[in-house]
This record gives C-alpha cells, structure tokens and sequence, in this order.
C-alpha cells in the first residue's frame, strides 16, 4: 500500500481510539464510587443486568452511549444519558432494552433522558420489537423540569408510546428494580407484565416524606410501594423475586414463550457472503482531509457481499453513467437485498463534458436518486444512505437549470418513502444535503455515524467566513473599527465553536445519530437493522404526491 494509504489508516485508528477512551468513561456512569454503592446494596449496574439478560452481550447493540456526552456541565454531566439502551437478543428473540442508570443522580430523567427514551420506543415501533425497561429512577430532574415534563416530545410521551405499543400489540416488560417514582411509576403499570425486586423495587406516587407534607401521614416505603404491597394488596405488580438475577430470570422465560409472527420474511434475503475486497482497508482508502476525493465504489465493495456467479461485488447500479455524483444500485448485504444510495467522492465527468465535483449534488444526480428510490419503494427493497455530502449545487448555470426542483423531488422520495432507510454518515452531512440524503429529520429506521463524520448547515470555514463577517458588520454598525489581529482572532474563535459543533460527538450527543462506530462494524448493524427491519410486515401504500417535474 502507498503512504497515503498508511496516512490514512494511521488517523482512523486514532479517531478510533480516541472514541474507545471516552467510551470507557461513560461506562462508569456516575463514576467509581456509585458503582460501589450500588453493589454495597446488592444491586446489579443497568449494564450487568444487560449482559446478564442477553444470550450474547457481544451481540449487543448499544444505542445512545454518547446521549447527554458535555452536556450539562453545572449539573455535573449525565453520562449516556442516564440510561444503557441497546438492541439485543433475549431467548433468541431481537428486542429492544431500556435500562435506568442509577448511579447517574439516582437514575433521574434529564431532557436528554426522555430523548432517549423516546427513541428507544420509536425503534421499537418502527420494527415491531418487543420492549424490555429495566427500571430503576428518580424520576423527573427537578431543577430540569421544564425542560422534560409538559411539551409534546417530552415525559409523558413515554406513557403515551407504553399505550400505543399495547395497541399495536408490541409486548412490553418492566422488571422494576429499583425506585419507580411519581409520573414515571405509570410506565411498568402500562406494560404487560410488571416484575418487582424485593427489598429494592419501589412504585408510588408519592415518596415517605412527600406523603407526610401533604396529608400528614407518616409511612415507610415498603408500605407505600414495596413489592409485597404491589403484589399481595394493590394487584399492581404480578411478580415479586428475591433477587435481580430470578427476576431476569423470569424476563427470559417469558421471552421464550411469544409466539412467531407468521408474517415475518418481508425483505428478501439468501445466504450471506463476505466481501470481496478486504473490509479492513476501508480504514486506509477513507482520507484523513474531509475535502479530498476518493471513489466511494472502493467503500461500497468492501461493504456489500460477493456476488455468487463470479466472487465479485454483488453491487449492481443503476444509470452508471448518468448522474454519476450519486451512485446508485441494488446489492445484497449479509444476504439481504438492499439499494444503495451513495455519494461519489472524486471528480467526474458528465457525457456533456462537464466537470462534476464529488460529494456535490447535481440537477442529473439528484433526478437519479430520486427515481431509484421509487423503484426501491415500488420492490419493497429496503434503502441503505451511505452520506459524504457537502450540499446542492450552486450557482447561476445550477439555479436556471431548476437544482431546487430537482432537489425537492430527491427530498420529496425520501421523505415519502415507505420500505425501512439506514443511513451511515461516512463524512460530511452539510445543510440541504443532509436531508436528501437522509438525515435525522427523513426518519431513518437507524442513522449511525463514522468518527469521520462532520454534520452542519456548511463547512466550517465558509460558515466561520461568514460569521465573522456578520460580526464584523454589527460591531461596525455600532461605531467599532475591528484591526486585522483582532479580525483575525475572532476568525479563530468563531472557527473552534463551529467545528466542535459540527463533530459527531456533538451530533451523538443530542442523538442526531444513534451510535459513532467503527466502519468496520459498519456490515454488522446494518445487517441487525435489517433483521429489526423484517419484523414489521405493514408497508404503507408508497405515495409522493405532487412531484417537481
């Protein structure tokens, strides 16, 4: 391999260990010392009761490790959000887990918590999975409360997800395992089955001392909510265990036991097959300069299975030589069938003769993308974005060739889109092209993000240009002469705050992706996507409305 190669590779294992280094960290969750005490208390940590109760803790997909990631500061931070939530197997069966992290403020919901949560949920109704909440909180951040409790996207859209889910006949199981307090203490009572840890487990509206200011009774907790309480007089919980590891137990009894839906087998899938060219050199063919070029094709080969008839990639695209800064085309991926929607890297060249630069998108790009992602829809092929994007082209050549009609019918067949979209942000993810390629806001099954990745409106250094021009223009206006040094030094601020902005911890940490991963586990949770994927066989009827044309 050539030094650019080795440069490369070099880089992406930095970025790798970097992320591995603060992983590390949050998985202390609220540190050293309230692990200790939550094993002084013979508690298990909302980790171990997840590897306990999977088949395969490797197997494990967690989501939403970076929630919450330097938010928070004056309130000491709230590491993973104050929850481990993740897609695993329980008695074989895929589900998604839930798991209240009480050594982060007792396991108190933040806004970001509620987040999380909600996702969590949105995942499991997406794929028709069922739930699993290991509870064990608080409740509300009190000092946050405005921030979690009364909106739309907030707290009590939990409960609402709990009854809609019981409607759409998605099992849901609450083993609660700790304190389960006030509002929250409506989400075991509004799954299936609600377990109870004896000694720990705790479900009541009102705590001993909240009872007393506000009627004048004094009790104790155990009599209030305790799991004897619960199970023996209020009916409310239907099992009680001596210890976590029965009552996880009884989780993956129960698991066992659900029956298979008849309808599963959507998508099509065949024996699975390795790449033909080596994943592992992905880390030397991705730049360490987000504005150089390189062949997204060498990506997607290392991808995508083999084909069987030759040993070569399975990918097959459509209109190679039309619109050629997006590729496009049906390939399988650990057997399943899949389109592939992906930006193209380097310069190319039209038939016109005209010189197209990579990551761009263009009136002929766009008009591609657009048509096969209907075909996909009309195949019930699910899609995979694979996003590089610095955005739209511009220009007056660009606009008087109608590139807002053509990009609002791009957006217009991911936005209606009906067959399950995954979309990896491989490198930048920039304003308009973002939503075309399917960001966050195009409602993506999973959207996952390489440490590579950059997401904002635009670049940073045409936004910092641009920044400092406003400011330079208000100061101005106010009677202030800004000196070359001091023009200069507010550049590099405003260029620090723009780029930490636009880094993936940044986007993970607000959960505008699910995860930052290693590309090389890249086939791995796209595979598992697609396994979630299959579990819900209702595809809407595939409508676009009005289309630009």
């Amino acid at each position: 391999m050539d030094l650019e190669f080795n440069k490369n590779e070099d880089a992406m294992r930095i970025s790798l260990s970097q992320l591995r280094t603060r992983l590390d960290k949050i998985m202390l969750g609220g540190g050293k010392k309230s692990l200790e005490r939550q094993r002084e208390r013979k508690k298990l940590t909302a980790r171990e009761r997840i590897h306990y109760l999977v088949d395969d803790p490797d197997r494990f997909i967690e989501i939403g490790a970076f929630a919450g990631y330097e938010m928070y500061p004056d309130e000491g931070g709230c590491p993973a959000g104050g929850a481990v939530a993740g897609i695993g197997f329980v008695s074989g069966r895929q589900c998604v887990i839930v798991a209240n992290d009480q050594t982060v403020k007792a396991g108190a919901w933040f806004p970001i918590t509620g987040k999380k949560n909600l996702r969590m949920q949105e995942i499991a109704m997406e794929n028709h999975l069922p739930i699993i909440y290991l509870v064990d909180s608080a409740g509300v951040f009190l000092p946050l409360q405005d921030e979690i409790f009364p909106d739309k996207e907030h707290f009590g859209r939990i409960f609402r997800n709990n009854a809609k889910m019981s409607a759409m006949g998605i099992p849901q199981i609450a083993a609660v395992m700790g304190a389960c307090v006030a509002g929250g203490a409506y989400l075991p009572i509004m799954s299936d089955e609600t377990l109870m840890v004896e000694g720990n487990g705790s479900i009541y509206l009102a705590g001993p001392y909240l009872v007393r200011a506000a009627i004048g009774e004094s009790t104790d907790t155990e009599t209030l909510g305790g799991a004897d309480t619960h199970t023996a007089i209020s009916g409310i919980a239907d099992y009680k265990f001596p210890t976590e590891e029965s009552c996880l137990d009884h989780i993956k009894s129960l698991m066992s036991k659900f029956g298979h839906a008849q309808e599963t087998g959507t998508f099509d899938r065949t024996d699975s097959l390795a790449p033909y060219k080596k994943e592992a050199e992905i880390y030397g063919i991705f730049p360490t300069d987000p504005a150089k070029p390189y062949d997204m094709m060498e990506i997607i080969d290392r991808l995508v299975d083999a084909a069987p008839q030759d040993g070569r990639s399975s990918f097959e695209p459509f209109k190679e030589a039309y619109g050629k800064t997006i590729l496009c085309g049906y390939a399988r991926l650990a057997g399943w069938a899949i389109g592939i929607v992906a930006n193209q890297r380097k310069v190319v060249r039209s038939r016109k003769g005209e010189m197209q630069m990579g990551g761009v998108i263009y009136n002929d790009s766009a008009d591609k993308a657009a048509r096969f992602i209907m075909n996909c829809n009309q195949k019930k092929i699910p899609l995979l974005f694979l996003q590089d994007v610095t955005g739209f082209m511009v220009g007056s050549r660009s606009e008087q060739a109608g590139i807002i009609k053509d990009g609002a019918k791009l957006v217009n067949a991911v936005a209606n889109s009906v067959v399950p979209k995954i979309t990896i942000i491989v490198g930048n993810s920039y304003g308009a092209g973002n939503y075309a390629m399917c960001g966050k806001a195009y409602d993506p099954r999973f959207i996952y993000a390489w440490p590579t990745a950059r997401i904002a409106v635009m670049g940073g250094e045409q936004a910092a240009k641009t920044l400092l021009q406003i400011q330079v223009s208000a100061l101005k206006s106010k009677g202030k002469e800004i000196d070359p040094e001091e023009e200069k030094r507010l550049l590099e601020e405003i260029s620090g705050r723009y780029e930490r902005q636009t880094t993936p911890y940044y986007a993970a940490a607000r959960l505008w992706v699910d995860a930052i991963i290693d590309p090389l586990d890249t086939r791995k949770l796209v595979a598992s996507a697609l396994r979630a994927a299959d579990h819900n066989p209702l595809i809407p009827e595939f409508k676009t409305g009005v289309i630009q044309v």
